[in-house]
């Protein structure tokens, strides 16, 4: 697909980074984030920030007609993106792409067959930090940069795997891992993202930068 134009900000990004909205019959803007509903649509930059501020005003000018925007738009929006990502984290473990509990967890980072790495919001700081150096160990060896997501509370992955008490998971390199890692993305950029996981990865390249220029 070609460039499309934020209505808030004006900018042209690719649509990936981009939030399509289309007028239903009742006249209210609703978020397509398939990008199959029919009609005219307009755009808003993927990020809970610029959704908060597209108004009414954008969405009329962009439409070209006075229309009804919810007055939680912002909400409506994270949640779709969570069911959505959810949805296919469930359609992964069905298919045998996850992992779940801490020690397979870490042992499928070392292997470098996970892609993503799950944690609920309830994780631990101990349990997260052995996945962590696992990542980050897997990283220095020269495998894969395996970035770790903390999304979803213990309940909403243990309904999404269908299993029980899920505190840490991981995401094979799969086809169906690949569509949790976009949607999990996705997500993760919508509530604001984390810097540290690209942080860590940018130290890990830069020291090996200086490794190569001392040899």
């Amino acid at each position: 697909m070609n460039d499309r134009t934020c209505i808030v900000t004006r900018r042209q990004t690719e649509p990936d980074e981009l939030i399509r909205f289309v007028v239903g019959p009742d006249n209210v803007v609703v978020p397509d984030l398939k990008r199959n509903l029919p009609g005219r649509g307009c755009w808003v930059t993927a990020d809970r920030l610029h959704m908060d501020k597209a108004g009414r005003s954008h969405f009329a000018r962009a439409f070209r007609k006075d229309v009804a925007v919810p007055p939680d738009l912002g909400a409506m929006v994270d949640a779709l993106l969570a069911r959505a990502a959810l949805g296919v984290l469930g359609l992964a473990r069905k298919a045998g792409a996850v992992a779940l509990g801490a020690a397979k967890v870490e042992s499928t980072v070392r292997s470098g067959k996970a892609l993503l790495v799950l944690h609920a919001q309830e994780a631990s700081e101990d349990g997260v930090r052995k996945i962590t150096q696992a990542r980050r160990a897997t990283a220095y060896a020269g495998g894969p940069e395996i970035y770790a997501y903390k999304l979803f509370s213990e309940t909403d992955l243990s309904l999404a795997l269908g299993a029980t008490n899920v505190i840490h998971a991981a995401v094979l390199a799969q086809d169906a891992g690949n569509a949790v890692l976009k949607r999990m993305v996705a997500l993760d950029r919508y509530r604001g993202g984390s810097s540290d996981d690209r942080a860590m990865f940018a130290a890990i390249a830069d020291e090996d930068v200086a490794a190569e220029d001392m040899e």
